[in-house]
Order: structure tokens, then sequence, then C-alpha cells
């Protein structure tokens, strides 16, 4: 089974997920694949990262999905929130339709966050989070664990964070 890694990455942290994905499947890898890069491949895995609710590249895959049709497919999305269900299941109803969710694997591995990595597109985006953050008179553990990594970048980073994404490709 020919199989390759696909990803977009802007700060690095799915860059890390792509490598170690694509060494323990001993595959090829592609950043900034395009349909032409990954069409040749019996499994497909896309990563890219959650920005502004959205997920970064992810109509290479759905806007071909009828020229995959015969592929494995599983993506991942990284992020820096904790990926508790509840948080994750709106995400995928946004970026899949729920007959997508059904045929396609789709898993979440947290990243990190470090400021000074961004674009400048993207800084002023977070800023106006920090800004509605610092103005919440309470905040939850993540909220506030969310403005502490403006001034301390995080980094949740965890090679077995992928054990389930290499399960689903295996089987």
């Amino acid at each position: 089974m020919k199989t390759i890694v696909a990803y977009k990455s802007k700060s690095g942290y799915t860059k890390t997920y792509a490598e170690w994905i694509a060494h323990e499947l001993d595959c090829d890898i592609k950043e900034n694949a395009e349909l032409s890069d990954i069409i040749g491949y019996d499994t497909i895995i896309y990563g890219g990262g959650m920005y502004a609710g959205g997920f970064n590249g992810i109509k290479l895959i759905t806007k071909n999905l009828d020229k995959l049709s015969e592929k494995k497919i599983a993506l991942f999305a990284v992020g820096s929130n904790p990926g508790r269900e509840h948080d994750m299941q709106p995400f995928w109803d946004k970026v899949l339709t729920a007959e997508q969710q059904k045929n396609i694997g789709h898993f979440y591995l947290r990243g990190g966050f470090d400021f000074s990595k961004l674009t400048s597109g993207d800084k002023i985006l977070m800023k106006m989070l920090k800004v509605r953050l610092q103005k919440l008179k309470e905040r939850t553990e993540d909220e506030q664990g969310m403005l502490d990594a403006y001034v301390t970048p995080v980094d949740f980073r965890n090679k077995e964070n992928i054990r389930p994404l290499l399960d689903y490709v295996l089987k």
C-alpha cells in the first residue's frame, strides 16, 4: 500500500507530527502538496493547523473527494487547545460533513503556541483574541492558559499522540 503524508505547517507543530507519522509508516512526505502530488497514493494522510476555527489546507482533500474516493484518507488537525471531545466536535462539524466524518479518519494532535512564530496577519488575529480574553472578569483554566502562552510559549507535542492515527491507517 503506497502511503503519503501531506501537510501545511505555519509554526512547525504540524511539520513535527507529519515527520513522526511518515517515519513510523516509512512513507513519503510532502509539504504544501497539490492534488498531483497525492493522487497516485492508496493512503493519504493530511495534516494542517487549526486557525480561527478552520483547518489549514483541508480544501486539498474536501474539494477533491470525487477524485480520491477509492483512497484511504486520514486527517490530523494540530492546535494548542486540549482537544476535548465537546470542543473538537464542532470543529469537525465545520470542516467535514457528517458523511465525510463517517468515511474519513480524523484526529486531533495537540501542538502548541508560540506568538513569536506567527505571521503578522496571524499576530493581529491573536492580539484580538488576547484583548477579548483579558476583558473577561472570570476565565476558565484554558482561557488563562492561553493568555499565559502569549508570554511563555507552550509545546504539547508528544509522539504518543500519533498512535490512534497510525492504528487507523494500519488496520
